[in-house]
């Protein structure tokens, strides 16, 4: 990410999302853990046994704070706006890294630019 656009995320407050380790864990791993992971128990399966994922082991296994409502404000579709209507639609049904790379890929050279990359990082998050 360009030094502007970490600029821009440390003024919208989410400067502390910058310091988590990027993951170098292989695809197949990934997948592997996807499959096995069962989402309304949030237990993960695995040939030692099941265990319960907690926002506690999530923050232990990335070293970050991931206890208590990080979020506070939940995103209510119905009361966006159309613009903003319009960007999310844009990130329906796209993968992580398809979803990442078109965030990498917006440029920021004018004002508008930067409030489209605000609004689009907000919602991606």
């Amino acid at each position: 990410m360009s030094e502007e656009k970490k600029t821009i995320v440390r003024d919208l407050g989410f400067g502390g999302l910058m310091h988590i380790p990027p993951l170098r864990v292989h695809h197949q791993v990934l997948r592997e853990l996807a499959n096995n992971f069962k989402l309304g128990e949030n237990r993960l399966e695995t040939g030692y046994g099941s265990f319960k994922i907690t926002p506690r082991k999530i923050g232990h296994a990335l070293g970050i704070n991931a206890i208590g409502d990080l979020f506070p404000q939940k995103v209510d579709y119905k009361k966006f706006s159309e613009d903003d209507k319009v960007i999310f639609r844009r990130f329906q049904g796209k993968t992580l890294k398809s979803l990442t790379d078109e965030m990498m890929d917006i440029g920021i050279g004018n004002e508008e630019d930067r409030l489209m990359f605000k609004r689009i990082f907000i919602l991606y998050i």
